[in-house]
């Protein structure tokens, strides 16, 4: 009956097509469930409308079928899938937004100005309430002059330029949230914007619309309310797998009732007991089901409670991989690098693979936390996409390779530097060799080097530009030089002082306790954000798939950052303002853990394990099995 199964949705599929017609296109949410086959549906539609007489009208007139997704990667895939078509315009929400307001060059220097004057005048503030002799002091007063230059240089840029792959880090360039942000405002501001859109894109849909950030949605539903009957807007989600704090609560609950509502039921991924337990998760938030296939494999899913304190957690993982060998007859759960591990809060994942110190204090803060889960950020990516690289390429005498890095980021041997030198490149190029073998006896006679020292061996040398971010925290001359040339970025100065002698913002603070951790941390940071250790983002694992999956749970561990699955499962008591947001319909913490919960659950294709670190096993146990979730052969106690 796989046809069948193939073709069980087929409704959904030809309402999206219906709705993509460009002489009366009707705009469209699409609930599509884990392992739904979303993107398959969407390629089907565009391919279809573009294969027709739509296609031919598109051609003539220039325009276009609008495609936002969620990651390079799945861009890059559908694009394939669409064969390049020069019809549709495939972009991440970055590209899309900056396509927007490209060459917007007085709009964009009034609102960077305006935003400036803000964020000086809270950090003025704060500096106020605070000492000025004080490290923190110092710390604000650079974070302050940076901006000052920032805001004296904006009517000297003639074109700003940004990049939605890199961390535009020159005085002309934007950064990522400032591009997000000004385009939400000035859709909203500009009717002309609204047109041209429309006019170039009479067909927009979004690919994990329950994700993309709230003003931005916003701005696209206003565009749309103003535009129906001429435009379409699809968007394409879920809202159980709504994974970023910027993404618009209850999407689905604003969506007029003029908009066509089609649905994607089948589950094509999962063991038809795991659509039944993720069926079961969901059931009291939306009501949404999901059907499993006809020739589905029934699956294995266990839920193992240990107690909280007194346990190896490693020890215990090790024993739970061994016993669901035993249980599914599968090997490969005793080796743990075929197992995905699932750790709900990243800190989790820090511990187990080695870069707490350097995660903990960045993840702590709210504005941080977005870009530590997409590896972006002017911070992260002076470590990841400069740093780390040239090392990598140092240790593996790759010389090749290391002088790539420097020509294509080094303000050493950049074309101004070169042709200020004129006859003197050559010595110009002796700075740069000895930069980088500096920096490799450094890593070499110091296995276990700091961040901190890595960055202020870089200023020094001038071998990378130190991005404001981090610019306070090198001394000396090289971290005035380093921000003179850099421009303020905005994962910068946003917290508050509370005005104790020795407090510094914030953001400052995190970012002081990440730099003192060793450098090899930030090598682990890395992997994990990209995926390639044993344990999984959420942004990483979601709409991806593991055949054996093992979901790590651990309050008194993940210190309640903002998960809380003892109170989800009714071991603890809920907290005032939980119980007030509850009854005030706004977002909990229960929603948030619900939601993780489900995505890390349904990324098994075949079999599936929970481990609960519980206070209290005994009632946990209980408390687990009244939810009606698990059977009890499936829930097992551990000592």
């Amino acid at each position: 009956m796989t046809a069948a199964d193939d073709q069980f949705d087929a409704d959904a599929d030809a309402t999206i097509i219906e709705c993509l017609d460009l002489g009366k296109p009707r705009s469209f949410f699409l609930y599509a469930g884990a392992g739904s086959g979303k993107t398959r549906s969407l390629v089907s539609a565009v391919r279809k409308t573009i294969d027709g007489e739509h296609g031919r009208h598109l051609t003539l007139t220039g325009k276009k079928i609008g495609i936002i997704t969620y990651t390079n990667a799945a861009c890059e895939e559908i694009k394939q899938r669409l064969e390049f078509d020069p019809r549709v315009e495939v972009m991440t929400i970055h590209a899309f937004a900056w396509s927007l307001i490209e060459g917007f060059n007085a709009d964009i220097r009034q609102w960077v100005a305006k935003n400036l004057e803000e964020e000086l005048a809270k950090l003025e503030e704060q500096h106020r309430k605070g000492r000025l002799s004080t490290k923190s002091g110092a710390e604000r007063l650079r974070s302050m002059e940076s901006k000052r230059r920032r805001l004296a240089r904006l009517d000297s840029i003639i074109k700003f330029i940004y990049s939605p792959t890199s961390d535009n880090r020159s005085r002309d360039s934007l950064n990522h949230s400032e591009v997000i942000a000004m385009t939400a405002a000035f859709l909203t501001s500009k009717p002309g914007l609204r047109r041209m859109l429309v006019s170039r894109c009479p067909v927009l849909l979004i690919d994990e619309s329950q994700d993309t950030n709230t003003a931005l949605m916003d701005a696209f539903l206003h565009l749309e309310e103003e535009f129906h009957g001429r435009f379409s807007l699809g968007l394409f989600g879920d809202m159980m797998q709504r994974i970023y704090l910027d993404g618009k609560e209850r999407l689905d609950k604003v969506i007029p009732p003029r908009w066509a509502l089609p649905r994607k039921r089948m589950n094509h991924r999962c063991p038809s007991r795991i659509v039944e337990l993720t069926n079961s998760i969901r059931r009291d938030v939306d009501g949404e089901q999901q059907v499993s296939r006809s020739d589905a494999e029934r699956g294995v899913v266990r839920f193992f409670i240990a107690p909280q304190v007194g346990v190896d957690p490693s020890a215990i993982e090790a024993a739970v991989r061994q016993r669901m060998a035993t249980i599914t007859g599968d090997p490969d759960w005793q080796n743990s690098d075929t197992v995905k591990t699932l750790a709900l809060e990243h800190l989790m994942s820090a511990r187990r693979f080695g870069f707490v110190e350097f995660f903990e204090s960045l993840w702590g803060i709210d504005n941080f936390r977005t870009n530590l889960l997409q590896g972006t950020g002017a911070g992260l990516g002076f470590f990841t996409r400069d740093v780390l690289p040239l090392i990598k390429a140092l240790r593996a005498n790759d010389r090749f390779g290391a002088t790539a890095i420097i020509k294509a980021s080094s303000p050493l041997l950049d074309r101004a530097t070169l042709q200020e030198a004129g006859s003197n490149q050559v010595a110009q190029l002796g700075k740069a060799k000895a930069a980088c073998d500096g920096l490799l006896a450094l890593i070499t006679e110091q296995p276990d080097v700091t961040a901190q020292t890595v960055l202020e061996f870089v200023a020094q040398t001038n071998l990378f530009v130190v991005p404001d971010t981090l610019a306070p925290f090198v001394l000396g001359d090289a971290s005035a030089a380093a921000a003179e040339d850099n421009a303020d970025q905005g994962d910068q100065v946003e917290g508050s002082d509370n005005g104790e002698a020795d407090d510094i913002s914030p953001e400052l603070s995190a970012w002081s306790k990440a730099l003192e951790a060793p450098l090899s941390q930030i090598e682990r940071y890395d992997l994990y954000v990209q995926g390639q250790s044993q344990f999984g983002t959420h942004q990483g694992v979601k709409g991806l798939e593991f055949p054996r999956v093992l979901v790590v749970i651990n309050d008194d561990e993940a210190r309640g950052f903002l998960f809380a699955y003892d109170k989800f499962f009714g071991i603890k008591e809920k907290s005032k303002t939980d119980l007030e947001n509850e009854a005030a319909g706004r977002e909990t913490g229960s929603d948030r853990t619900r939601r993780l919960f489900y995505v890390t659950c349904s990324r098994a294709e075949k079999s599936l394990a929970v481990v609960y670190y519980s206070p209290d096993p005994e009632l946990a146990c209980d408390a687990v099995l009244q939810y009606g979730w698990f059977e009890q052969v499936e829930v097992e106690l551990l000592n």
